[in-house]
């Protein structure tokens, strides 16, 4: 006798086959849905694209276009009409509804068909050197008679009035003429401001010479040793040392460069005395010693620093000696 329980439970055992079939299907739903979306946006998104690349490429060609178009105006204001020509039909070529870009063609043809008038040669007159060649003159007489200043004057007129005139003659007057002068100024007048510009002057026709070039040199440390004069007297005796030991007849039209440095010795002598320092105030004492005779300060400062500096050596006294006490003779 079979179980009625039994036979209805072994009834309903592929019922949950037929719900794993459901669910299956509706997973493949799902996916297909989801593959379908994904494409229509990725094709969405590629048609935007490629509608952007094509509003790129009209905006890059409206604006060349445009240029074109502002060139070819140019074009036509200068008379380059075959030019101009050129660029217009390349606009109408590419936008045929471009504003007054038909119009402009048109006008470019009518005026390029209008045949230009050939100029007729122009007479170049011969140029007169009369003027110019008595200026030379002048200037080479001058520059023969040493007389520098006139002679500058004269080759600053010839020039101005004709550049090209014999100018590698008046380049070398002029760098003759600028060195000498410059040497002049410095060695004989003491202008020495003046004569380093005449001769920075001359340096532009051609390089100095040894000789030049260390008088400038020499100058330019003078009128700085000089800026220092009554404000630092350290180096003031800095920079007059050197130009006593080259150049000590160099002057500034008031002193020379070895009575500069005799001065600013005794003055930066006296600023150590002052600073108890005896043994180097000294010894600026000897550097001016050595060109002249010293001040009274300085003289009286000289003579206490030789005694501090070198003060006599402490006499130690000596005890007489002792004699050893005599034994008495034994008996």
């Amino acid at each position: 006798m079979s179980d009625p329980t039994l036979e209805t439970t072994q009834e309903s055992q592929p019922a949950p086959k037929k719900k794993f079939r459901r669910n299956w299907r509706g997973f493949l739903l799902g996916t297909l849905a989801l593959i379908v979306i994904v494409g229509l946006g990725a094709f969405a998104g590629y048609q935007q694209a490629i509608g952007d690349r094509v509003d790129a490429q009209s905006q890059v060609m409206s604006q060349q276009l445009t240029e074109q178009y502002a060139l070819a105006l140019l074009d036509i204001a200068s008379g380059r009409y075959g030019t101009a020509q050129e660029r217009l039909e390349f606009i109408i070529e590419n936008n045929p509804s471009f504003p007054e870009a038909s119009q402009k063609l048109a006008e470019v043809m009518v005026l390029a068909a209008i045949p230009t008038a050939t100029p007729l040669p122009t007479v170049t007159p011969t140029p007169d050197l009369s003027g110019v060649e008595e200026i030379f003159q002048r200037a080479l007489q001058a520059v023969n008679s040493l007389d520098w200043p006139n002679a500058i004057a004269n080759l600053d007129t010839l020039r101005r009035k004709d550049p090209t005139y014999r100018a590698a003659e008046v380049d070398g007057m002029y760098y003759f003429s600028l060195r000498n002068y410059g040497y002049d100024l410095i060695t004989k007048q003491g202008n020495l401001e003046g004569g380093i510009y005449q001769l920075t002057l001359a340096e532009r026709f051609g390089p100095l010479d040894s000789t030049a070039n260390g008088l400038r040199e020499g100058a330019r440390m003078y009128v700085l040793g000089a800026s220092f004069w009554d404000l630092d007297w350290k180096n003031a005796v800095l920079y007059f040392s050197q130009l006593y030991a080259g150049w000590p007849q160099m002057w500034d039209g008031t002193m020379t460069a070895s009575e500069r440095y005799r001065v600013a010795s005794m003055r930066y002598g006296d600023e150590l005395f002052g600073q108890e320092q005896w043994c180097a105030a000294y010894q600026q004492y000897q550097n001016a010693q050595t060109l002249g005779n010293l001040d009274e300060i300085s003289a009286k400062n000289a003579y206490q620093s030789l005694i501090k500096c070198n003060p006599p050596a402490p006499v130690i006294p000596t005890e007489p000696p002792t004699e050893a006490p005599t034994e008495p003779p034994s008996p």
